[in-house]
């Protein structure tokens, strides 16, 4: 199944705080990847249960999916990430 890529709004605030480089290495993979893969990602237990988490480098891209979206909720780098 392809999934269509939606950003909340606090997205936005999350990129500008990461690099240039950073940020269209994080834009290329999940453009690239989570369309058609965004449901073999694992799942995030506990407190997180029904988030979803794609891994790039040192950063993590949290997202949920609601029906045929991918709704990407953070991103953020590792140590900081589940908090």
């Amino acid at each position: 199944m392809r999934y269509k890529i939606a950003f909340k709004n606090s997205v936005s605030r999350d990129l500008k705080k990461i690099s240039r480089e950073h940020a269209d290495r994080l834009l290329t993979k999940f453009e690239g990847e989570l369309p058609e893969k965004a449901d073999r990602f694992p799942s995030l237990p506990g407190k997180f249960s029904g988030l979803r988490t794609l891994r790039v480098g040192y950063f993590r891209v949290i997202y949920t999916i609601i029906e045929d979206t991918a709704l990407i909720v953070r991103i953020s780098h590792r140590r900081e990430s589940y908090r």
